[in-house]
């Protein structure tokens, strides 16, 4: 326990950047006076867990090839408005809430909890993001750096309805050239990513070789990783060496789909040195 320990290491909450954008930048009208469909006083609160927009910091500029998670309140009938992306594999995965994607290659999708919206972005994709409905959109929008530039692009979506299952891992995404392992994305890296519901004092397991490394988030709820605790919005990187990574549930929240704590983890080559170094 103290080695697998020693390979961990909790990003609380409180060492995230928290943005609160002007609505006007990303196209939306001027934020109501008050709606109690709204829990944020702002149209979007998003957590940046890397260097991003306004907030610069070489500290932290990324974890392996993971270059962006962000974690994104949407408060209803706001968005994102179509803007471009280049040479990025994008992987969006929904929280709660409805998740409305528009692109310049004619792709049309409403997905909702534990759905992923993907893309490679390429040569160049713009495309639009919305919460159409009448209550918050959250999700993570993570930014994947490809094994090469000058990609076709190219968007995908997994639609987790009827499909989420408590105690499991699932197994969301793996590399174009991963043959072993059927996952509804394929992205242009080597990279993993798991996500799990996790019920009251229940616990999930995930292997991690030496040589590699992951991120992992916890969404909703608490929980203890290799005996390190996490709660909400927390992070954690993790170097592996050959021992699972342990994930119990000490906490549980009231969500879409019960009562669980709940995360989302990338798994990928080790790259020594990265992590921040702020902290």
């Amino acid at each position: 326990m103290s080695t697998c320990k020693s390979l961990l290491r909790v990003i609380p909450k409180t060492k995230l950047f928290e943005s609160e954008p002007d609505p006007r930048w990303f196209g939306n009208g001027p934020n109501p006076g008050y709606d109690p469909a709204w829990t944020n006083g702002n149209w979007l609160k998003s957590r940046f867990h890397f260097s991003f927009a306004e907030y610069h910091n070489p500290q932290n500029s990324s974890f392996g090839v993971l270059r962006v998670m962000n974690d994104d309140l949407v408060q209803p009938k706001r968005g994102f408005g179509t803007h471009g992306h280049g040479n990025m594999e994008i992987i969006t995965y929904i929280v709660n809430g409805k998740l409305t994607h528009e692109d310049s290659m004619g792709n049309g999708e409403s997905l909702g909890r534990g759905s992923i919206q993907f893309m490679t972005a390429g040569t160049g994709v713009r495309h639009s993001e919305f919460n159409h409905g009448e209550k918050p959109l959250r999700f993570i929008q993570t930014w994947i750096v490809p094994e090469r530039n000058g990609l076709k692009p190219n968007y995908g979506g997994y639609d987790a309805k009827g499909k989420l299952k408590k105690n499991t891992i699932n197994h969301l995404a793996s590399s174009v050239k991963n043959s072993k392992s059927d996952t509804p994305v394929k992205v242009n890296q080597d990279v993993n990513c798991y996500a799990a519901e996790i019920e009251l004092g229940k616990s999930v397991s995930i292997d991690l070789s030496a040589g590699r490394q992951a991120y992992l988030l916890c969404i909703e709820g608490s929980l203890k990783v290799n005996g390190e605790a996490l709660t909400r919005h927390d992070g954690c990187e993790i170097h592996g060496n050959g021992e699972p990574i342990s994930i119990e549930a000490t906490g549980v929240e009231e969500t879409e789909n019960g009562k669980v704590a709940h995360f989302l983890m990338f798994e990928m080559k080790d790259a020594p040195g990265s992590g921040r170094k702020d902290i």
